[in-house]
């Protein structure tokens, strides 16, 4: 979810500034129903009056996804270049009600000063326009926070890592460097941009039908490679799904894709010949609800694929999404598509460093200190293994909610603070640590049973009782309706009651519950959850 603080100074004179505020996505089998998951930002907002400001590295979900929900709890300016402003502006209209969150845009190469805080852009290459280091500096020290980068001196679009600038920060002298860990695990150096780009040509022009491309919606520069390769090939291009409009129109308005034809909307894909177009469609991770998803299934409205057309995974799958995107081109394949992704040919990069280029930067900047952040704790525990091994004069491991001193003294743990997740169920957020999602899951695994009686002064039961349920098959393992297996159970629950006790409400919701759920568990094997409601006549 990428949020940081830095703070400078002691006590309550300490000011504080927040480098990203992201998300990451639910997982259907451990968050059923929450699409997003944000950091608990109770810690932050405690501080609030000390908060600086907030400075997004760059647009990408898991680093700025998370503004809109918990900026109205901080309320500080919020630094950004033009594209990640232009980027969240886009997301605010798209969604109702949400905060107008006034951004201070800095270019690529531009500094501000907020409080104690000095902080310059420095241009780092990324799988986004305008992604960003940042240079933090303090009276303290000077610290290298890298956000997402690599090492590509020819990128489709934008400005490569700058070299330059980091040899001079180097020279200046960098307290430490706060890391990107994701491809610490990974020899060599990263292929480039423009290497795929060359590839995706290829492929496009040798297509004998329909071309469908589905990438990161925010992967501008990919985006730009499939245009220029499409109109090299004489097709059109039409994009399909609502965040690929949004990342191509926010990248047009600021000339990323300045010499390329417009973009056709989704009504114009079946007017088109076969051999004239090329689709770029959200859904590379799987998504069920994305574009590509829904044509795999047959059910989008203006967009199908058969045989003799051409997909390509232009991505690579993010862990756990494997079985998703299997999906998809299980159902792909089965329609007659020809399907294409990085297992067969070269059509993805990284965004992120391999070890190679890890060094080169560490050689440029000669931190005294590595901090290895964003990523899974074999990448981080790689990454400080792998600095060690560079000779960087020291590496630090900080989890989540530890505190680090950085500069100015030892690098050591001082303190420590409340962190955690917040989920976002529907438009409501949530503690992750709250009953909801536990809840939820047992409902997922074992259903719902729903008893609802009425019992008169005497502990006799005034009709029927009402049996309701939801995720339990209509009949037991011998073959009687759950209904009645269940109605049965409630009356002789009712009869093993003595009569005082049956004018008991709440001693009569607890046997029932637990008979129900008992004997459940005998026909069946599951206990579901169960709702007894007793009402006194």
């Amino acid at each position: 979810m990428n949020i940081g603080l830095y703070g400078y100074g002691q006590g309550a004179r300490r000011r504080w500034l927040i480098v990203d505020c992201g998300v990451i996505f639910g997982d259907p089998a451990l968050t059923p129903g929450i699409d997003l998951i944000l950091p608990d930002i109770r810690f932050a907002r405690s501080q609030r009056n000390s908060i600086e400001a907030l400075v997004l590295t760059h647009a990408h979900e898991d680093h700025y996804g998370a503004v809109l929900d918990l900026w109205p709890e901080l309320k500080c300016p919020v630094y950004a270049t033009p594209f990640a402003a232009a980027m969240l502006e886009a997301k605010r209209a798209s969604e109702r009600d949400a905060p107008k969150v006034e951004v201070r845009e800095i270019p690529q190469g531009g500094r501000f000063t907020a409080g104690p805080f000095e902080v310059e852009f420095v241009p780092v290459a990324h799988s986004i326009p305008e992604s960003n280091a940042l240079a933090i500096r303090t009276p303290a020290g000077l610290v290298v926070h890298t956000g997402d980068w690599k090492i590509d001196q020819t990128p489709v679009i934008g400005l490569p890592t700058d070299e330059a600038r980091m040899r001079e920060l180097g020279d200046e002298g960098v307290s430490a460097v706060i890391g990107d860990s994701t491809n610490a695990l990974r020899e060599g150096a990263s292929a480039s941009e423009m290497d795929v780009a060359a590839s995706l040509a290829e492929l496009i022009r040798t297509a004998p039908g329909r071309v469908a491309v589905t990438t990161f919606a925010s992967n501008v520069g990919r985006l730009r490679a499939v245009a220029d390769a499409a109109l090299a090939a004489d097709r059109q291009v039409v994009l399909i799904g609502r965040a690929m409009r949004r990342a191509a129109d926010v990248g047009r308005m600021l000339g990323y894709f300045d010499g390329v034809p417009d973009f056709l909307e989704p009504a114009a894909y079946g007017y088109l010949p076969r051999d004239k177009v090329v689709a770029l469609m959200t859904g590379s991770q799987g998504e069920p609800r994305a574009a590509l998803a829904r044509v795999a299934q047959g059910d989008h409205p203006e967009v199908t694929l058969s045989k003799g057309d051409r997909v390509i995974f232009s991505s690579r799958a993010i862990p756990g999404n494997e079985k998703a995107i299997g999906r998809i081109v299980n159902g792909l394949i089965a329609g007659g598509a020809e399907v294409i992704t990085d297992r067969t040919h070269f059509v993805h990069v990284s965004g992120h460093p391999r070890r190679e280029e890890i060094a080169m930067l560490y050689g440029w900047l000669k931190p005294k200190l590595v901090v290895p952040v964003h990523g899974e704790e074999l990448h981080m525990f790689e990454h400080a293994e792998f600095a060690k091994s560079v000779q960087t004069p020291a590496v630090a491991r900080v989890g989540d909610g530890q505190m680090i001193r950085v500069a100015g003294g030892p690098p050591e743990i001082v303190d420590e603070v409340v962190t955690g997740r917040m989920l976002k169920d529907g438009k409501v957020l949530v503690y992750a640590t709250e009953s909801t999602i536990g809840e939820r899951r047992k409902l997922a695994f074992a259903g719902v049973v729903s008893v609802a009686l009425a019992i008169d002064e005497l502990g006799d039961v005034a009709g029927d009782p009402e049996v309701r349920f939801t995720g339990l098959p209509p009949r037991d393992d011998e073959g009687e309706p759950m209904a009645e297996v269940i109605r049965d159970t409630v009356l002789d629950c009712l009869d093993g009651l003595p009569r005082p006790k049956r004018r008991d409400a709440n001693a009569v919701q607890s046997a029932i519950e637990r008979a129900v759920r008992g004997e459940l568990n005998m026909v069946w094997g599951k206990k579901p959850v169960c709702h007894v409601t007793v009402l006194s006549v």
